[in-house]
């Protein structure tokens, strides 16, 4: 199957599983606008591309950055299977157990463990797809997905490279990949 039909594919099943399900662009959220300007100053400045590099899922609405349709089809695929994961995450915890367990468990910035946990199982998920997509996983997808989690992009979510190391080599070493 070609990359666009997969794309379209993965974009039916979700809408079969989501019938809520929209993508969204998130410059003309007011909320999303909102959001980027409260994490840029969470962070110290740590979070600044949120409106235009990072894909944001609440419930099936899936918030995305301007330039989404010129991404290839391979990207915005692997992308959605993430994103994915955060829909059933939502269907699963409800909207209020998703804020308060993502944005404040057991602290909103470092240690959110929660949040280490909702955004490892997603990343796991990019692993997978991108696996499937390319055959091979790329040392720049593996360091991109690692400065999520120890940088300011999701609040040092879990601040410890050697943990996240350990956490892909396992994932990496199921996948068979390299």
């Amino acid at each position: 199957m070609d990359s666009a039909a997969r794309y379209q594919q993965l974009l039916d099943e979700i809408r079969v599983e989501f019938p809520g399900f929209q993508l969204i662009d998130k410059e003309s959220s007011w909320l999303q606008r909102a959001l980027a300007r409260a994490l840029a100053l969470a962070t110290f400045g740590g979070q600044t591309r949120y409106l235009t590099d990072y894909v944001t899922t609440l419930g099936a609405r899936v918030y995305i950055p301007r330039g989404w349709s010129a991404r290839s089809a391979n990207d915005r695929y692997i992308v959605l299977r993430h994103e994915r994961v955060h829909m059933r995450q939502f269907r699963r915890w409800s909207w209020a157990g998703m804020a308060l367990a993502y944005l404040l468990l057991p602290l909103p910035i470092g240690l959110a463990w929660c949040r280490y946990r909702f955004e490892r199982a997603a990343y796991e998920e990019t692993l997978r797809a991108a696996s499937e997509v390319h055959g091979e996983l790329d040392e720049r997808l593996r360091h991109h997905i690692k400065l999520q989690f120890i940088s300011g992009a999701y609040g040092w979510m879990w601040p410890f490279p050697t943990a996240i190391d350990r956490w892909l080599d396992r994932t990496v070493a199921t996948l068979g990949v390299g």
